[in-house]
């Protein structure tokens, strides 16, 4: 048997000096007993895994809403590619694998249903404003529960909690393994939603912008390694995730070539589909906010706590697609 004390004696002689080390761990905020097996890393990975938020995944919208096509991404095969990403150039760096792993399969645990659109709308009626890092982050410190354990929540790692949070917005996680995540995050999306764009029709090859991709690849598979091993090289021996101004400035043009003709294209988005998803938000919002019995009976007594707009807010965040137009659905019939 392979003893937790012998994987941490591992990391510190294996990995870089700048790796984080799971026997360097700033803690959790309760207490709790060793694995004998399992580094603290390891085990918050897999209590992400195991999570009731985690499985929601498969049933949220990446980009395409309710797509025909089986072969689109979904909110958890974008987080799966994300964790394949980061952990190749997490295992190119010699940082920490698992705390990499464990960041990437969280940090989108608290979007919405119908992808950013239905953030965008979230955020736009709940008081406090929505952010899906913020939820995610609430959704492992609160809403997801656990047995025999001191509070609510997972429990989780500090540097696990802050590479979810930081994972998008203005300030960088304080580990390298956090800032590998955020950029494969970028990385992921990207490529993935230019392979779903083109599988759709929406775009041919012809469409995208030829410097960018002279740069940085003809194929999918090609552009993403490309940019893998360019973090890699521009990386190795730093104390920052980085890369090439040149490879940097040729993804973030093909981000914004993507805003314009695919996140806001009528195709990938319709109209009429925008107006919809709208329209459920919005009237399960304002429902339950008017009759509060309604909400799960886990929630009651939180919603003492943390007032009911935000209870709210956690239960429609927290739903799938498909079970929020049911339930739009149910309750107008």
């Amino acid at each position: 048997m392979v003893y937790r004390e012998e994987s941490e004696a591992r990391e510190k002689e294996l990995l870089s000096g700048f790796a984080a080390k799971s026997a360097d761990t700033a803690g959790r905020a309760f207490a709790e007993d060793k694995c004998i097996v399992r580094t603290d890393f390891q085990r918050d990975r897999d209590r992400i895994i195991h999570s009731k938020a985690f499985r929601r995944l498969m049933h949220k919208t990446q980009v395409f809403i309710a797509p025909e096509d089986d072969h689109f991404r979904t909110r958890l095969t974008h987080t799966i590619e994300v964790s394949q990403i980061a952990r190749t150039i997490a295992r190119g760096l010699s940082l920490n694998e698992d705390l990499t792993e464990a960041i990437a399969l969280g940090h989108d645990l608290g979007h919405t249903p119908f992808g950013h659109s239905g953030e965008e709308v979230l955020d736009s009626i709940h008081a406090g404003g929505f952010r899906h890092n913020i939820q995610s982050l609430r959704v492992v410190d609160v809403l997801e529960g656990r047995k025999g354990g001191a509070g609510r929540g997972l429990n989780l790692t500090y540097e696990v909690r802050d590479g979810i949070k930081r994972h998008t917005g203005g300030e960088l996680p304080s580990t390298l393994e956090g800032q590998i995540v955020r950029m494969s995050d970028r990385i992921a999306y990207i490529n993935h939603d230019i392979d779903d764009a083109l599988r759709s029709g929406i775009l041919k090859e012809r469409d995208l912008p030829r410097d960018c991709i002279a740069v940085l690849g003809e194929s999918h598979s090609g552009r993403i390694g490309s940019l893998v091993m360019d973090v890699i090289k521009n990386s190795d021996r730093r104390d920052r995730i980085i890369m090439s101004d040149i490879y940097a400035d040729s993804m973030d043009r093909l981000r914004d070539f993507m805003f314009e003709n695919v996140y806001h294209n009528s195709k990938a988005k319709k109209s009429e589909d925008i107006d919809k998803l709208e329209e459920i938000i919005k009237f399960l919002y304002g429902f339950f906010i008017q009759n509060p019995e309604h909400l799960p009976e886990e929630l009651h007594a939180m919603a003492e706590e943390y007032g009911r707009p935000v209870m709210v807010k956690d239960y429609i965040a927290g739903m799938t697609d498909r079970f929020a137009v049911n339930l739009y659905n149910g309750l107008c019939n």
